[in-house]
């Protein structure tokens, strides 16, 4: 082989070497839980206060182009929110903050995509969909829809809500496309319904109604089932956003919408 042909092979094998490397670092990122967002304790609780002022999230260009866009789905917001019997206002809460987070994190997409087109930005990484829902994530809201010992169970009438139509070596494949198809968000919206609504279902049964208390709800969602243990004092928190000069947890800024008149049409 001549010299430069050879020179050119080991630049392609180097290059091929290195993507293997990424993807396998950024799998065993995934299964350690490198990837979780450090996240904060909210040390404030006035979110439910309502006053003149409007926060920082609100005055934001990115809250402009995210109420229009949540809009355009208000029918499959209404309909999972329906399926999982919630308030269709408590499936927009984390939804309005896994899209600020990414509108303000990724700024050179929001501006050339997410902006002008007014959509919601699905993720397809680490995080799936518009809400941001992990595998490991998607696959226990699915359990604990049939393990009737689990105590997020809902009952029988939940159990096939979320089967699949292909088999089970597909059933991978299947549950990717469901989380992020960006022509129809019904299943990310039902997942993340069943995910708040399995959270409430274990606290209720630990004897702690959580149902009026969206700040919490999604800091649970945020922070995980793992993280989700039943207690007299919850605490607000999750992951760290900053929008504008304000910094937020997850939960926090929830809360904070939930509160607000933004969004009229999804009623507390």
């Amino acid at each position: 082989m001549p010299l430069m042909g050879k020179k050119i092979f080991q630049v392609i094998v180097y290059i091929f070497a290195g993507i293997g490397l990424f993807m396998m670092l950024g799998f065993l990122a995934i299964k350690l839980g490198l990837t979780n967002v450090s996240g904060i304790i909210d040390k404030q609780h006035d979110y439910f206060q309502q006053g003149t002022s409007q926060s920082s999230w609100q005055q934001s260009e990115e809250w402009a182009t995210l109420q229009t866009a949540i809009t355009k789905d208000n029918s499959d917001i209404t309909k999972a929110a329906a399926v999982a019997n919630i308030k269709p206002r408590l499936l927009v809460a984390p939804l309005v903050v896994e899209q600020l987070r990414l509108f303000t994190s990724e700024r050179e997409i929001y501006k050339q995509i997410f902006e002008p087109l007014t959509m919601l930005g699905v993720q397809s990484q680490y995080s799936w969909g518009i809400m941001g829902i992990k595998e490991e994530t998607a696959k226990t809201i699915e359990q604990n829809l049939k393990d009737t010992t689990s105590p997020y169970y809902l009952g029988a009438s939940y159990e096939h809500l979320l089967d699949f139509t292909s088999t089970s070596t597909d059933a991978n494949t299947e549950r990717f496309n469901r989380l992020t198809d960006d022509k129809s968000r019904y299943y990310s919206y039902l997942y993340a319904a069943l995910y708040e609504k399995e959270i409430i279902t274990q606290w209720n049964k630990a004897g702690i109604d959580i149902t009026n208390r969206p700040e919490i709800i999604a800091t649970l969602f945020n922070i995980g089932f793992t993280h989700s243990k039943p207690n007299q004092d919850p605490q607000v928190g999750g992951a760290e956003i900053v929008i504008g000069n304000e910094t937020y947890s997850f939960g926090g800024l929830a809360g904070e919408f939930y509160a607000s008149n933004e969004l009229p049409q999804f009623a507390k």
